[in-house]
């Protein structure tokens, strides 16, 4: 047998290494024709192989046309597009959903064709419908009133721990607006508590007994988003069967749609009618259903960058700005930190069984000179990290900390070093009129104060960061009397 493989042998095996990737691959030529189209892309069609190899693209998917097909864009355009989102039918009329990466084919710099991976979303939808025809079915308001049991929201304004006076006028608006239906706009970095403030004011409003439905939007494909806030009816595509969304489930009480600039832009826009008028329409039905329902949104991102962005609608936005609330960042609540720190050790030492005593001061200063880009919850994260290590019934010392906060504070304090030693020399010391010979020495002494104060002490720390031998630091040191 030769040592290299035949033309013949190449197309081979590069057929059944096509054929064994667990992903479905689409090849069309320059022409829209299928040159090779493997099982798995045929399953996740509901189609056979034979039925499209061959065949030009748009006769076998005819609900895709020369502008929305990616494959037929990337020919004409000669760019690959990443992960882009398509809905579709094949000819037996069958909803496809996929997400899509398609690339051209270039030889010798001319497109040939394009090769197109693809993901099925088609069966995530199909789990998501049941998990909502689960949620339907376990939602027994109709046949009885709520007992407290049966609420979902489960935390009060009084659950809240602060001594910041801005949270705590923060919390009295909340408070007020509590009384109303008005929809509320609710901003705050994440970890900042965007949900416990949202499920206070469902607590502390008159729809108290009705359910208190939360939804992250950024947690579930785009796709499947309109059947999930709207609900579908039967019929309106294959598999589809009558479906509560959200809108329905929440009915008599309040939704919660967190981080809302991830909706897409035409949601947006119908869920602006339902604001209006409070009729929702289930997809695929010929008739609407009327609602009352507090919506309440939130975002992590600052409002005004999402407007100007784009990601944002501007008349969704002004229409759910009625009420708008700021959670402050825990980096300016820095009088709350030992307050939490409290809190959580008390309930982890409850679910941990263990009988750690508190915090060391040391370890607090620490964590109060920290910036939180995770507000709240990274708060918590680094409380339990430590609850982990902890050794018997003591506290919780520096040692316990989580390497990134240490990390962190090792930078901030060299930072602060680097920058007290660049202002050694100032406006006060030339208006002092020192020879040069003094003022050097006066540099000289400051840094070498610093970096004592930095290794605390240690002489022979000292003597390497400055780059010296230790008789002459410790010869510097009784010049300038520094302890």
């Amino acid at each position: 047998m030769s040592l290299f493989a035949t033309d013949m042998d190449t197309k081979v095996m590069l057929k059944a290494i096509l054929s064994s990737i667990d992903e479905g691959i689409h090849v069309i030529d320059n022409k829209g024709k299928t040159i090779y189209y493997n099982d798995i892309a045929a399953d996740n069609d509901g189609l056979t192989v034979d039925e499209v190899v061959g065949r030009p693209l748009l006769d076998v998917f005819p609900s895709l046309s020369q502008q929305t097909s990616t494959m037929i864009k990337v020919i004409e355009t000669g760019k690959p597009i990443f992960n882009q989102q398509q809905t579709y039918r094949n000819l037996r009329g069958k909803l496809i959903d996929t997400v899509n990466t398609t690339i051209p084919i270039i030889v010798q710099e001319k497109i040939i064709g394009a090769v197109e991976i693809a993901k099925d979303y088609s069966r995530i939808k199909e789990l998501s419908h049941k998990l909502l025809d689960l949620q339907t079915k376990i939602d027994h308001r109709k046949e009885k009133a709520l007992t407290i049991d049966d609420k979902q929201a489960t935390y009060r304004f009084e659950d809240i721990l602060t001594n910041d006076t801005a949270m705590y006028e923060l919390i009295n608006k909340a408070k007020k607006i509590a009384e109303t239906s008005s929809p509320v706009f609710v901003y705050g970095e994440t970890g900042t508590g965007k949900e416990l403030l949202v499920q206070g004011i469902h607590q502390a409003s008159p729809r108290t007994q009705g359910p208190f439905i939360s939804q992250n939007c950024a947690a579930i494909p785009p796709t499947l988003l309109e059947s999930m806030i709207f609900g579908t009816s039967k019929g309106s595509f294959t598999g589809s069967d009558n479906r509560e969304g959200l809108f329905e489930l929440a009915h008599g009480g309040t939704l919660f749609l967190d981080e809302i600039h991830t909706l897409p832009y035409d949601l947006q826009a119908k869920l602006l009618r339902v604001l209006e008028d409070g009729v929702i329409r289930r997809v695929g039905a010929t008739n609407s259903v009327k609602t009352d329902v507090r919506v309440i949104v939130a975002t992590n991102e600052d409002p005004i960058q999402l407007l100007d962005k784009g990601t944002l609608r501007k008349d969704l936005y002004y229409r759910l700005n009625v009420v708008q609330l700021t959670l402050p960042p825990l980096r300016k609540r820095l009088g709350d930190i030992e307050d939490l720190v409290h809190h959580f050790i008390l309930n982890y030492n409850h679910s941990f069984n263990k009988s750690v005593k508190g915090i060391s001061p040391e370890a607090l200063s620490i964590l109060k000179n920290y910036d939180w880009p995770g507000n709240i919850r990274e708060l918590q994260h680094t409380i339990e990290a430590a609850m982990n290590v902890v050794e018997g019934p003591t506290m919780i010392h520096k040692r316990y900390l989580p390497k990134v906060i240490l990390e962190h504070t090792k930078e901030r304090n060299h930072n602060n070093l680097e920058n007290k030693n660049s202002s050694f020399f100032n406006q006060d010391d030339i208006d002092k009129s020192h020879s040069l010979k003094e003022m050097i020495e006066l540099i000289e002494k400051r840094l070498i104060e610093e970096i004592l104060h930095k290794v605390e002490g240690n002489i022979q720390q000292a003597a390497k960061h400055l780059k010296i031998p230790r008789q002459t630091l410790q010869y510097k040191v009784q010049k300038y009397e520094l302890k």
